[in-house]
């Protein structure tokens, strides 16, 4: 029953905000990318972009983390580590994030309760963090679109058995525009429609066309 006298005009506590959350992304690397089968991997490359960009937008913090790096999985994806140049990367020999020690200590450092994980592959390397992270009480929201199995079936299973256990899918759209919330937010209004026009597809077309006919100042 909704108490008619305690509605407000408030956000919901659920709702990812600059200051509850933090992005761990998992192992976005050559090797990874070569066995991921489940979607378009320039797309999925675009949207791990623009959530780190997102990211960045609003100083949210991230962990970076490979496995491998140096004997099988390769570098850090450029136009990821591009986007953090100062940030140190955790490289794992575990699968599982969540049981390296380093990994974990740098996600509590963050002192966030949400954890935002995209990775590949999504059968693996996240849905072991993401189930681990739960058991241990965080909040957990998965970036389907900026995470990859290497099959259609791979990835979909993967986000249902995490969906199941309580994570939350999104995509970094959605995150993204979750954190602005508000076209009145002039602080953090330029930024975002700048990820989107970078990496928004049609949708930041139309904001490139909304500003040069409408205004300067055309809400996305």
């Amino acid at each position: 029953m909704v108490d008619i006298a305690e509605v407000t005009a408030a956000p919901s506590p659920d709702l990812l905000t600059p200051d509850n959350c933090a992005v761990l992304f998992v192992d976005h690397q050559p090797q990874m990318f070569f066995g991921t089968g489940s979607g378009d991997r320039s797309a999925i490359i675009n949207s791990t972009v623009g959530l780190a960009k997102a990211a960045r937008a609003f100083d949210v913090p991230v962990v970076l983390s490979t496995v491998a790096a140096e004997s099988f999985s390769g570098p850090l994806m450029p136009q990821l580590a591009d986007v953090f140049p100062d940030q140190k990367i955790v490289d794992r020999t575990t699968m599982n994030a969540w049981e390296d020690v380093n990994f974990v200590e740098a996600v509590k450092a963050t002192g966030r309760q949400k954890l935002v994980i995209a990775g590949l592959w999504t059968e693996v390397c996240v849905v072991l963090p993401a189930l681990s992270a739960l058991a241990q009480g965080y909040e957990v929201y998965v970036v389907t679109d900026a995470s990859g199995g290497v099959s259609p079936q791979a990835h979909e299973h993967a986000v249902q058995r995490m969906v199941q256990a309580g994570a939350i899918p999104v995509t970094w759209v959605q995150m993204l525009l979750e954190l602005q919330r508000d076209w009145a937010r002039t602080e953090t209004y330029g930024p975002t429609t700048d990820v989107v026009k970078e990496h928004g597809g049609a949708y930041g077309l139309g904001i490139v066309y909304a500003q040069a006919v409408i205004g300067a100042h055309a809400a996305g």
